[in-house]
């Protein structure tokens, strides 16, 4: 009976042995770095006109236009006197000399940019985007896509558009005159994983700079790949902001000024424009 079993106990140790081995197939995940902190310094404060709720922000041939949401569908701390308009920011008063004006009653007012002479215009809920000449501020064309419309910058070849979620839409503005198509989608991620809120945008020496709605961070996004590289965290100027405001709404307005370097940012109904350079 002992000689039996001999070869079932030699069997049984050769397999405790071959389950002991390491698996050399097994693929360690190494976890995603945080975003390092870009830190800035603040060079000038301007006034800001408390009448524009800001969506869009940038600047254009030397001057600074803003956007404008209005009070239609919104939440509670915005009056229906906003209007959807974009224009100059005079940065001595902060007034802004309108340009264009939506029906207020009918269409909020999103993100502008400017690209090879024209104007583009987002509208929040309304599936909807206008064209401009960028001289005369005279309609050109429209353009319809699906879901919201929140933020537009450019790159040399694509209008960047932002529509709320995690993704950058990448479009030839040439297909703009009809529904707008895609060239291609970029997910926006950082070590959490995907970045929700993704919101006014702004495209400065080859990356892609945005605010992410709700918070008081502009994130510094690779458009190759989605990845937030960095991280800047204006809350000190959100505080300072509402010493003369206490009611101000949250962050949103990147502008920047290639004559200068410098960025331009501000809130949506914020009593000031700050100009800032990174660390």
């Amino acid at each position: 009976m002992k000689k039996l079993l001999l070869p079932f106990a030699i069997l049984f140790l050769l397999m405790a042995c071959n389950n002991n081995t390491p698996d050399n197939n097994v693929v360690t995940v190494t976890p995603e770095a945080v975003p390092p902190v870009i830190g800035y310094t603040v060079i000038n404060v301007y006034p800001h006109d408390t009448g524009f709720y800001t969506e869009g922000f940038e600047f254009h041939d030397g001057q600074l236009f803003e956007s404008s949401g209005s009070g239609v569908n919104l939440e509670e701390k915005i009056q229906p006197e906003h209007s959807s308009s974009f224009g100059v920011v005079n940065l001595k008063t902060g007034r802004v000399t309108k340009k264009v004006a939506l029906d207020s009653t009918v269409y909020f007012g999103e993100g502008i940019t400017f690209f090879n002479g024209k104007v583009y215009q987002l509208t929040w809920k309304n599936h909807t985007g206008y064209i401009y000449d960028a001289k005369t501020f005279k309609k050109l064309g429209e353009f319809s896509y699906p879901g919201e419309g929140w933020a537009l910058t450019h790159d040399s070849t694509h209008i960047i558009m932002s529509d709320g979620s995690s993704n950058l839409q990448f479009i030839d503005p040439a297909t703009l005159n009809g529904t707008l198509k895609a060239q291609n989608i970029v997910g926006v991620t950082d070590n959490n994983g995907p970045v929700p809120n993704v919101n006014e945008l702004e495209y400065i020496d080859g990356y892609i700079y945005a605010n992410q709605y709700l918070t008081n961070n502009i994130l510094k996004i690779d458009p190759s790949n989605g990845k937030v590289v960095g991280k800047l965290d204006l809350s000190n100027l959100q505080a300072e902001a509402k010493k003369t405001n206490p009611d101000i709404d949250v962050l949103n307005g990147i502008a920047y000024n290639p004559a200068t370097k410098s960025i331009y940012v501000t809130g949506k109904l914020w009593p000031k424009i700050f100009e800032i350079k990174f660390n």
